[in-house]
């Protein structure tokens, strides 16, 4: 969910300037909605509708994207502070704070024009309740329509019937008609099945590209070159034909990878050895994004699998598509089956599974400070993948995008320690030690 930015100084893989191109594209279209004659609607990374935006003809903008975007160009830290002083809490997610730090000076873009005033706020994710008191904040800022999807939770690990037409029910009648409202633009159901074509279409080429990191070595990898590979399919893109490029573009490029042995391709080039394979569970940290991962490709280490890119969709541990047969039940499936919309044992289940299909020498949490989404009840899902897979595992601890709580020192420390502990265990030195 971020983009080429700070690796495409060093690297310029066609994917990546693909990507930078398609974003730069969709800011300049966003900061020009007005002259454009195009509306907009705002909008979060899980169970974002960007097929069902298209059909409208309106412009889909993200604030989580414009947060991280201003975490990686070291902007968020300012901004937040700004939001503290106007009376927000420190124990508020960062993401609401940089969003509503950079609302305060004008809501400036990356390309440095000022963003457009939604014409509308779609919540279609319920599984993290900052969302609704950070929808309520832009409402009473922008005084715009508001249209909320509720998400049932996933409380029993699965989805059923009811809560799949729940949500159709929703759509039908609540979401759909608003949209035609303020849009002026009639729907037509097989447009919404011509964009959920191309999603699967894209979605294929997406897990093909995550599962390839079950070959030795990866050529990927899953967790800091995985936040560039979701950026098309969890944002403004999925649908559209610049998705499908991209994956096809990127596929070929790790094919490539694969058949010549090839690791990683990391900030400062190549990887040139793979000692660790790890899955690692939560967002990783913008504002030091870079050093950060550094710290794990100076040891060697490489993530072949994490939780957070699927944080906007599960792809690839259940098999979902976009069904252009089925286009306002799949639309629903795949809200109800976010990651973090999931229960805590359904989550240990698929972590579990990565550890064991890709081979991992370990799991890693990256508990995040301010996003309860995320962090609750990591330590016992930590625990318990532990006990069930017999791998170590270790605990840090960072932020989205507050440069307050990013400790070099402290993270590289802990790391240090915990790849000991995957030597000790190699050499079979007992039951791990816990690295927290």
């Amino acid at each position: 969910m971020s983009t080429a930015t700070e690796r495409d100084e060093v690297v310029k893989e066609p994917s990546m300037l693909k990507q930078k191109e398609m974003i730069a594209d969709n800011y300049d279209r966003l900061t020009r909605a007005q002259e454009l004659g195009l509306k907009v609607s705002s909008t979060y990374v899980p169970g974002n509708l960007n097929e069902l935006v298209m059909c409208f003809d309106m412009l889909n903008n993200l604030p989580e994207i414009n947060a991280i975007q201003n975490g990686m160009r070291k902007k968020s830290g300012g901004l937040i502070m700004d939001a503290e002083k106007m009376g927000h809490s420190e124990d508020v997610c960062t993401y609401v704070k940089a969003d509503i730090g950079n609302m305060a000076k004008g809501a400036i873009a990356p390309n440095g024009k000022p963003m457009p005033v939604p014409d509308l706020l779609l919540l279609s994710y319920t599984g993290c309740f900052t969302f609704m008191k950070w929808f309520e904040l832009l409402r009473d800022q922008y005084g715009c329509r508001t249209v909320m999807l509720h998400v049932p939770y996933e409380g029993d690990g699965k989805i059923t019937q009811n809560m799949r037409d729940y949500v159709v029910k929703q759509l039908k009648e609540e979401v759909i008609p608003t949209f035609e409202e303020v849009s002026g633009v009639k729907f037509d159901i097989d447009r919404l099945r011509e964009y959920l074509r191309k999603s699967a279409e894209a979605e294929d080429n997406f897990v093909w590209v995550l599962e390839s990191a079950k070959s030795k070595p990866s050529p990927i990898d899953a967790y800091f070159g995985g936040v560039f590979y979701i950026g098309p399919i969890f944002t403004a893109f999925r649908g559209t034909d610049d998705a499908v490029e991209y994956y096809e573009i990127l596929r070929k490029e790790i094919e490539g990878r694969l058949a010549a042995g090839e690791g990683p391709v990391t900030p400062e080039g190549d990887m040139s050895e793979e000692k660790y394979r790890l899955v690692v569970e939560g967002p990783p940290n913008w504002t030091s994004f870079r050093d950060f991962w550094k710290m794990f490709y100076d040891e060697g280490a490489v993530v072949v699998a994490s939780t957070y890119t699927k944080v906007g969709g599960v792809y690839d541990y259940d098999g979902f598509r976009h069904d252009p047969d089925k286009p306002l039940e799949s639309l629903a499936d795949y809200c109800l089956g976010c990651y973090t919309n999931r229960n805590l044992p359904t989550r240990v289940d698929m972590i579990e599974s990565y550890i064991d299909q890709y081979e991992a020498d370990g799991f890693l949490v990256n508990s995040i400070k301010s996003c309860n989404s995320f962090s609750a009840g990591q330590l016992m899902m930590m625990r318990e993948v532990e006990k069930r897979t017999g791998k170590p595992a270790a605990f840090i601890e960072t932020d989205l995008v507050d440069p307050r709580y990013f400790s070099p020192a402290n993270v590289k420390n802990r790391l240090e320690s915990y790849f000991q502990m995957i030597e000790q265990k190699r050499r079979g030195g007992g039951p791990p030690a816990r690295a927290a």
